[in-house]
């Protein structure tokens, strides 16, 4: 993996953990949404800096916003 992705899966990987974590959407559902478009709002600024260094498959899934996707490709799966 590219070590310049690190941050980009760091940020995919968190927002997949909060998407699974319906018990914090269960007890604060404005809290748990706040969360997800502050990580997505993050993803978007971070796909932005990396668009150039970006392989075409990757910057793909991104603009498509296939985050399952884009992690299995980062981690080369």
């Amino acid at each position: 993996m590219n070590a310049s992705f690190l941050n980009l899966e760091k940020l995919l990987e968190q927002r997949l953990q909060i998407i699974a974590d319906h018990a914090a959407r269960d007890r604060d559902p404005v809290a748990h949404l706040d969360q997800l478009k502050s990580v997505s709002e993050a993803l978007l600024k971070e796909h932005e800096a990396l668009r150039g260094k970006l392989p075409a498959q990757l910057n793909h899934f991104m603009t498509q916003a296939s985050y399952s996707k884009a992690l299995d490709f980062i981690r080369g799966s």
